[in-house]
């Protein structure tokens, strides 16, 4: 597994390499977000790690242009600890946040996950076909999702998200239900992280997010899919 490190502190660069290739990763490594998409468009990379603050290009635009086309996890390290920092980049499209100054072991922990949800999740996917909910459509082999024959993009995180509702067609499913589903460990965040990943969903697959075909809350409950 290749993971690419894109921060404009090269002294946290090589730091975070020394620990992913005591792991046994391959790494890549960017100092602005445009070498970054250029790496990335040139090699097979599983995971970025990914600064906001950075020249020529910031992190949450290297995000949004790394979405028009890639779905791989990406995690974002940031010195911004404010929760509207966090959840700017989780509705960029990162799959998860930690900020600086970060305890090693904690990151590589956070990117062994992340890696283990997204293979495990194309394996599991492989036997299970598709689900079909009116025009909305699951391929669970591709990991393609479309609505009304177009194609949406969703983050690998999103991707599970809406499996996990949509197997569970009409089952209200809670935010610790479906952290405990997709992270597969407790609750370590509040709703709020949840409620950014389930409105990202519904800008995606809804025509009026605000209407929703799909995608409801339950309030004071949690979501489901109708």
């Amino acid at each position: 597994m290749n993971v690419m490190i894109v921060d404009d502190d090269r002294e946290i660069v090589d730091s975070i390499a020394i620990f992913l290739k005591g792991e046994g990763y391959g790494v890549f490594k960017a100092y602005n977000g445009i070498d970054a998409l250029e790496l990335l468009s040139e090699n097979d990379i599983q995971l970025m790690l990914l600064d906001v603050m950075m020249p020529k290009l910031d992190g949450i635009k290297t995000l949004m242009k790394l979405r028009e086309t890639k779905n791989i996890p990406v995690i974002i390290i940031s010195a911004k600890s404010e929760n509207a920092d966090k959840i700017l980049g989780l509705t960029a499209g990162a799959d998860d946040y930690i900020t600086k100054p970060f305890d090693p072991p904690e990151l590589v922990a956070r990117v062994k996950s992340q890696l283990r949800r997204y293979t495990q999740l194309g394996a599991m996917e492989k036997k299970s076909g598709r689900i079909v909910i009116d025009g909305l459509v699951l391929d669970t082999e591709s990991k393609t999702v479309t609505v009304d024959g177009e194609q949406v993009r969703l983050t690998p995180i999103e991707y599970k998200i809406l499996e996990l509702l949509c197997r569970g067609r009409g089952r209200v499913f809670s935010s610790e239900d479906i952290y405990r589903s997709v992270w597969n460990e407790e609750s370590v965040v509040g709703d709020g992280t949840i409620a950014v990943h389930i409105r990202h969903i519904r800008e995606k697959i809804e025509i009026n997010p605000k209407e929703p075909r799909y995608l409801k809350v339950v309030w004071g409950i949690g979501y489901k899919i109708v």
